[in-house]
């Protein structure tokens, strides 16, 4: 694997501070700045910088086209960045607390927060949200539409997972079988409805739901704190990053929920994990202050070389 220097990379479960875009870009948050680095040319440009402020970075996520980023701040703000003119396009309040979860689906941007609730912002509109929603009765720490925007999961450290509609006002699915934060969240993107759940400390499991007929299909216990997952998009796989005690990362084959390979290295819990645009590359963060590249997932058949000509990483390259 290759690493990347990240200085005051935070150790914060409820952060999630690392996103790859669309077009290529990683999105990195560090205590109270934003950098983007390039795959391509791994070239390292400050787009935030809150120094001076109270603020700091708790959470990034690009839309689908790569050219806008979102901000969540320690302070209740969500901030939209224009990464081409490098230019903020508008900061948006409505929370009272630390915004640490962020879901696009088309031009609606979902936030989470501490202050437990989650809010549904269109951001063609010029009004800060649409929606909000109060279910969750601690932290908002999980986000995730599914890909075609049918379902919102939600998972809280009141160790809740929640199913919503665009239009639901409550959840149409309650779901209180993890027994630890649920922050971990990802949609299949093989299988309709297929969403993969994962627990904290005092839980470690990975769970798999089918949306469609509100049914557990599976649960695993994975002997760690789960802090994400992610599917890949070219093989009926997936890959989870844990925390206490193993600091592992580990590719399952789904369904049979074969372990495949165990990635290890980090010396803090892996709390950040996001998937590059050819789908063969994963990026893992901790608070031992790296980021880590792995080649984890096959690329398809037309892609095959497209890691090395897409992927340019120097060594212990200082993201600052």
């Amino acid at each position: 694997f290759k690493v990347l220097d990240a200085p005051a990379l935070q150790d914060d479960f409820y952060l999630d501070l690392v996103d790859w875009s669309s077009q290529n870009t990683l999105a990195v948050g560090l205590a109270s700045c934003v950098y983007l680095w390039s795959a391509y040319t791994s070239k390292v440009t400050k787009l935030v910088d809150y120094e001076g402020t109270r603020n700091s970075v708790a959470s990034v996520s690009w839309s689908a086209r790569g050219n806008v980023l979102a901000v969540g701040t320690s302070e209740g703000l969500v901030e939209l960045w224009d990464v081409v003119k490098m230019m903020r396009l508008r900061a948006m309040d409505g929370h009272s607390g630390r915004v640490g979860a962020l879901a696009w689906t088309g031009s609606v941007l979902s936030t989470g927060s501490r202050d437990r609730t989650i809010l549904h912002r269109d951001v063609r509109l010029d009004i800060p949200f649409t929606t909000r929603l109060t279910s969750h009765r601690q932290e908002v720490c999980g986000l995730q539409w599914s890909p075609e925007g049918q379902w919102l999961a939600s998972g809280g450290n009141d160790n809740k997972l929640f199913i919503w509609t665009p239009s639901s006002a409550q959840p149409i699915m309650r779901f209180s079988n993890h027994t630890a934060a649920v922050k971990a969240l990802a949609w299949s993107p093989h299988q309709h409805g297929l969403l993969a759940s994962g627990g904290g400390t005092a839980d470690r499991c990975l769970r798999f739901w089918s949306i469609p007929s509100s049914q557990l299909l599976n649960t695993l216990d994975s002997g760690s704190q789960v802090c994400n997952i992610t599917w890949s998009r070219t093989v009926n796989e997936l890959v989870s990053t844990h925390g206490y005690s193993q600091n592992q990362i580990v590719v399952w084959r789904y369904p049979s929920l074969n372990k495949l390979a165990t990635l290890t290295g980090h010396t803090f819990r892996v709390l950040y994990l996001s998937l590059s645009p050819d789908g063969q590359t994963i990026v893992t963060g901790a608070g031992d202050e790296t980021l880590r590249f792995w080649n984890v997932f096959p690329g398809s058949k037309s892609k095959q070389d497209g890691r090395e000509q897409t992927l340019v990483i120097p060594p212990n390259l200082d993201m600052r």
